[in-house]
């Protein structure tokens, strides 16, 4: 195995932990609130409201997975349907103010635990974790 394949190896295997770890937060933060219904939740938040399609496209998710989501939220009280004003037709989802206060409480949440798992580490390298994510992050959108 060369070291190129050996350091992927390794960040397919840290970002799968990450990943695990990220789905036993939002359980601990709301027993009900999966991770992916908690990325829908900050993103119509993020985005003042949007169409449950729109979610299905930005996630590259089924839309009867985004469907179901949904309809757990909306059961939970975290999400409502509006009327788009500009097209009665279309339902445009928002968080509820109490779907927004979930959100702001496991935001502040995950931010105090960053805050812990990164406060050793040095401003410079802080620069470059978050540069690199964005990296690797941007290179998946480009890539679709």
């Amino acid at each position: 195995m060369t070291q190129r394949d050996a350091s992927v190896e390794t960040i397919q295997q840290q970002l799968t932990a990450f990943a695990r770890r990220a789905r036993a937060t939002a359980a601990r933060i709301h027993p009900e609130l999966s991770l992916v219904s908690y990325t829908l939740l900050a993103h119509l938040d993020d985005q003042q409201g949007c169409r449950a399609t729109d979610l299905a496209a930005h996630y590259f998710l089924d839309k009867s997975t985004v469907s179901r989501q949904i309809a757990a939220l909306e059961k939970l009280g975290f999400v409502e349907r509006r009327v788009d004003p500009d097209d009665h037709r279309v339902q445009v989802l928002h968080p509820t103010p109490a779907g927004a206060a979930v959100l702001s409480n496991a935001m502040t949440s995950r931010r105090q635990a960053f805050h812990e798992r990164l406060g050793d580490w040095d401003d410079a390298d802080l620069a470059r974790f978050a540069s690199y994510l964005l990296r690797y992050n941007a290179a998946q959108e480009l890539k679709g």
